[in-house]
């Protein structure tokens, strides 16, 4: 009988844990389907013009829980732009780099920037509409500058290496190659659509990404080259490259590259 109400005793016990076991998965899962569906909502319309009305029918939940979640509507837009930070630190994090070959190393991290803002659209958008409230909505989160740190930390770490090597210069700033990387990608993506308008060439093509991105690797390397090396040729690295990109234009928008020259 002992072991019995023990037996007994203790899967009572054990109820309520898993009840709030599968409360606790349910709430996290409705706090996640508002973060995304509202990472949509704001992308697409704005912060301004992302009410809390279309981010809860987005997300299939009420208006309430999203103040229970997060406060209030900046809140909610604060969450995803830490949200959208994260997920590209942690894939930064997750590159493969070899510190103590320096030259791969930066040429990795800056395809990967260019990369992650040509694939993820959404996160250009939301950076585009915090700048347009100049910041005051990302300024009052504890945890965005953590994620800066570790990009401008790994940049660090392969300039220390490239310096000690000979192969880099000894005044760099890792602040200032991060923030010269990000430039390149971020404002080629941001302004694609009126630049092709613009140049009249098609910024979006393969041909026009590849050329880009060899060209921003070019110029970075040159940048953080020690003074010492000197040149192999006087060719540049992406010249095969510049050729292919303008075959492949429209003859319009070659015309109109070359009237410039």
């Amino acid at each position: 009988m002992a072991d019995s109400r023990t037996a007994s005793k203790t899967s009572k016990a054990t109820k309520p844990q898993r009840r709030t076991g599968v409360r606790e998965a349910a709430a996290q899962a409705t706090r996640d389907s508002i973060l995304k569906s509202a990472t949509k909502v704001f992308a697409k319309y704005g912060y301004d013009g992302g009410s809390v009305e279309k981010i809860s029918k987005a997300a299939k939940s009420y208006d309430r829980m999203i103040y229970y979640y997060f406060g209030s509507k900046e809140g909610l837009f604060i969450a995803v732009l830490e949200g959208i930070y994260q997920r590209m630190d942690d894939a930064e994090a997750a590159i493969a780099l070899d510190a103590s070959r320096p030259v791969e190393a930066l040429t990795e991290v800056i395809r990967f920037v260019l990369g992650y803002y040509r694939k993820n659209p959404e996160f250009v958008t939301l950076l585009n509409t915090e700048n347009l409230h100049k910041g005051r909505h990302i300024s009052k989160s504890l945890r965005a500058r953590e994620y800066s740190s570790r990009a401008v930390a790994i940049i660090a770490e392969i300039l220390a290496s490239g310096s000690a090597q000979g192969l880099f210069r000894k005044d760099l700033v890792a602040r200032d190659i991060y923030l010269l990387i990000a430039s390149t990608g971020y404002f080629y993506t941001s302004n694609r659509h009126t630049l092709t308008a613009f140049l009249g060439e098609p910024l979006e093509s393969p041909e026009a990404i590849t050329h880009w991105e060899n060209f921003v690797i070019e110029t970075l390397l040159r940048t953080v080259r020690a003074d010492d090396i000197t040149e192999q040729d006087n060719t540049p690295p992406h010249d095969e490259d510049t050729t292919k990109w303008q075959k492949s234009q429209p003859a319009q928008s070659r015309a109109r590259s070359s009237s410039r020259t």
